[in-house]
């Protein structure tokens, strides 16, 4: 996705934001504030995006967003415990309805057994308790793609949370043939036929 299709991105997301009055926080990690960086360069952003958190240390994590100690050394900075503690926490911190968490190794460096270059954790949370994960394995496809590629994910996981929660499907109904039962057909009689009618016969006289 290029540049301005990342802009077009951004700028659905904030009028659909700005129409549903709700409000955004980012916390950015292997992305170091791109994705503040592209919802901001949009006018008018200002009516939905409060603040974002670059938390680029396990330290910040802590500090900024409330990650616990024990989860970092349970799972690891790049997991999906974490960017989930991540998004909650900067959701409650700012206070607002949205908040995005990305947390990758973007290369070339930074890879671990089972945690290559290019893996990248998300997680959106919402005021009314959603909450979206999703992890990305975008290979070693150089350190200023995966970043580009992470902004588009954010946004769009952003996206799917703002449009609010899916209604419930709806039970199916069965046909009407299937719940009434079929009644028999009496045939129509024919124009100009006469209805047959039978007359009780007198009894003979006996001689």
């Amino acid at each position: 996705m290029s540049g301005s299709d990342t802009r077009a991105l951004s700028r659905s997301l904030l009028d659909l934001c700005r129409m549903r009055k709700l409000t955004i926080a980012t916390a950015e990690s292997c992305t170091g504030g791109l994705v503040a960086g592209a919802l901001t360069d949009i006018p008018g952003s200002s009516d939905v995006i409060d603040r974002g958190f670059v938390t680029y240390s396990n330290d910040a994590k802590r500090a900024m967003l409330g990650v616990k100690a024990t989860t970092l050394d349970s799972f690891g900075a790049v997991s999906k415990e974490t960017a989930t503690a991540m998004a909650v926490g900067a959701m409650e911190r700012a206070g607002t309805d949205l908040a995005v968490a990305i947390t990758g190794i973007a290369g070339p460096g930074g890879a671990t057994p089972g945690k290559p270059v290019g893996l990248v954790h998300f997680a959106v949370a919402a005021r009314d308790g959603r909450l979206l994960h999703r992890e990305c394995r975008f290979g070693a496809i150089g350190r200023s793609t995966v970043r580009q590629r992470s902004v588009v994910e954010a946004l769009r996981m952003l996206m799917e949370l703002a449009r609010g929660p899916k209604p419930p499907a709806k039970p199916r109904r069965e046909s009407a043939s299937r719940l009434q039962p079929r009644t028999k057909r009496v045939p129509l009689r024919r124009a100009g036929e006469r209805r047959r009618t039978t007359t009780p016969r007198k009894p003979s006289k006996k001689s």
